[in-house]
C-alpha cells in the first residue's frame, strides 16, 4: 500500500475547487438496511457525508444480488429486491425535497446543483430479474438513466466477467444473448446509458459493436493493476474510449492492489474444505468459478459465500488514495483524459485508506492536485466526461414507438 498524507494546502485547494465544479460518483450501492438519507449513519453514503465531501451527484444503484439464472423464484426475489432499493433511493428525494432530487438529464443535474440539492441519478444493475424488453421501458419510465446487464453470474441477457456456475449454470464467457442484443437497441432508443461494468469480454465487444452511442463502465479498474477478468484490459479500455465512452475507475481495494499471500492460504483452505479445486493464482480466487458449485443448493452456496468474504478480509486496508490515483493515471495513459471518471462502488466495496466514504472525496482531489492535474482535468474526471456521454446518449434516443415489437424472455 502506498503512503498517503494530503497536505493542508492541497486539501484547501480541493475544497475550493469542489465549490466550483460538478462532482459525480458514477456508482454507489444502497443497502437494504439503509437507515435514511438524512442521517450521518454508519454506511458510506448519505446526504450529510455527500455535503461533507462536496459531492454534487451520484448514480445510486438499484441492484439485485445473485439468484440462479432462469429460476422463477429467484427472478421474483431479485425483482422484489430491486423494487425495495428503488423505494429506498427515491425516498431520499421524497423525504428531503429541499436537499435532494432525482434528475433525468445533465441539465436537470446542473439545475439541482444550482439549487443546492444533491442530484440522484437512478442506475440499475443486473437484468436477470427483468422478464423482457418491456421491463426496460418500465424502469425507464420510473426514472432509470443507466442500466447494466450484469452482476455476479451469467444471465439471460449477457455473460458476466464472473460466470459463477452456481448462478449462471456454466463457465461460459460468451457474449450477449438475442435478448441482450435487442436490449442494446432498446436502451439506445430510450436514451438510457448502457453500463458495461462486470461484463464478459465478449459481451463488451458485442455492445460496442451494436450501440449507436457511447457507453459507461460505471465502476471498473485496469487489469494492468490486478489481473482478473472483472478488471478491464488495456485493449478494452481503448475500445471503450474509441467508441467515445468513459471508464469510471472503481475505489474497490482488491481490484487496485492484489491481496497478500496469506489471503491465498486462507482461501485455499476454504476451497479444500468444500471439496473444490483450489486455483494456483491468488487473482483466480476473486471469483467462485468451480463447476462443482453449479450443483449446490442455495443454503450451501450462501454459507460458502459468507466464509469466502470472511477469508478475503476486505476490511483490512491494502490500498490507499495514492494507489487509487495510480489506477486513474493508468487508464488516462491508455484511454485518454477525456474517457476517465470516478465510480467508488461504496457500500459494496471496502474503499481505500483516505477514501472510506463519500465524505472523504476531497482526499482524492487533493491527491490529483498534488500530482499536477489541472482544474479542468479534475473537473473532467469528477463528472465532466460522464455528463458528456450522458448527453450524447440522450441525443441519440429515438421517439417512443420507433422500436420493434417487444421480445419476451423465454
Amino acid at each position: 500500500m502506498k503512503p498517503f498524507a494530503p497536505s493542508p494546502d492541497d486539501l484547501a485547494k480541493a475544497a475550493d475547487l469542489h465549490d466550483r465544479l460538478l462532482s459525480i460518483d458514477a456508482h454507489v450501492d444502497i443497502p437494504l438496511d439503509f437507515g435514511g438519507g438524512g442521517d450521518d449513519g454508519p454506511g458510506c453514503f448519505d446526504l450529510p457525508k455527500a455535503a461533507r465531501g462536496k459531492l454534487s451527484a451520484a448514480a445510486l444503484c438499484i441492484h439485485a444480488g445473485p439468484h440462479r439464472t432462469g429460476d422463477a423464484a429467484g427472478r421474483t426475489a431479485g425483482a422484489a429486491e430491486q423494487r425495495r432499493r428503488y423505494d429506498i433511493i427515491t425516498g431520499i428525494a421524497r423525504d428531503y425535497p429541499d436537499k435532494a432530487a432525482i434528475v433525468l438529464s445533465p441539465d436537470e443535474l446542473r439545475q439541482a446543483a444550482a439549487d443546492g440539492r444533491f442530484a440522484i441519478i437512478l442506475s440499475l444493475q443486473n437484468a436477470e430479474p427483468l422478464a423482457g424488453l418491456d421491463d426496460l421501458d418500465a424502469w425507464h419510465e420510473r426514472g432509470v438513466s443507466m442500466l447494466g446487464f450484469n452482476f455476479i453470474g451469467n444471465n439471460s441477457w449477457s455473460d458476466s466477467a464472473r460466470p459463477y456456475p452456481y448462478v449462471g449454470g456454466s463457465l461460459s464467457s460468451g457474449g450477449l444473448s438475442p435478448l441482450g442484443k435487442a436490449g442494446v437497441e432498446r436502451l439506445n432508443d430510450l436514451g438510457v446509458i448502457i453500463d458495461v461494468a462486470q461484463m464478459s469480454a465478449a459481451s463488451l465487444a458485442d455492445i460496442l459493436a451494436l450501440s449507436r452511442v457511447p457507453v459507461v463502465a460505471s465502476h471498473a479498474a485496469p487489469r494492468a493493476r490486478v489481473d482478473v477478468d472483472r478488471n478491464l484490459s488495456d485493449t478494452e479500455l481503448r475500445a471503450i474510449a474509441q467508441a467515445g465512452g468513459v471508464v469510471q475507475v472503481v475505489g474497490f481495494a482488491s481490484y487496485l492492489v492484489l491481496r497478500d499471500p496469506q489471503t491465498r492460504v486462507r482461501l485455499t483452505a476454504l476451497w479444500q474444505e468444500h471439496g473444490l479445486a483450489a486455483p494456483t493464482r491468488l487473482s483466480d480466487f476473486y471469483s467462485v468459478n468451480d463447476p462443482a458449485t453449479a450443483d449446490w443448493d442455495e443454503e450451501r452456496f450462501l454459507h460458502f459465500l459468507h466464509e469466502y468474504h470472511v477469508a478475503l478480509d476486505l476490511d483490512t486496508p491494502i490500498a490507499s488514495v495514492a494507489d487509487y490515483v495510480d489506477a486513474i493515471e493508468h487508464v488516462i495513459a491508455v484511454a485518454g483524459i477525456d474517457h476517465v471518471g470516478i465510480g467508488s462502488d461504496f457500500n459494496h466495496g471496502s474503499g481505500v485508506v483516505g477514501w472510506r466514504n463519500v465524505g472523504d472525496n476531497l482526499n482524492v482531489t487533493a491527491e490529483l492536485i498534488a500530482r499536477g492535474f489541472s482544474e479542468a482535468q479534475i473537473a473532467q474526471l469528477w463528472g465532466g466526461n460522464f455528463l458528456r456521454v450522458w448527453q450524447q446518449v440522450l441525443d441519440g434516443a429515438r421517439p417512443a414507438g420507433s422500436h420493434p415489437t417487444p421480445m419476451k424472455d423465454s
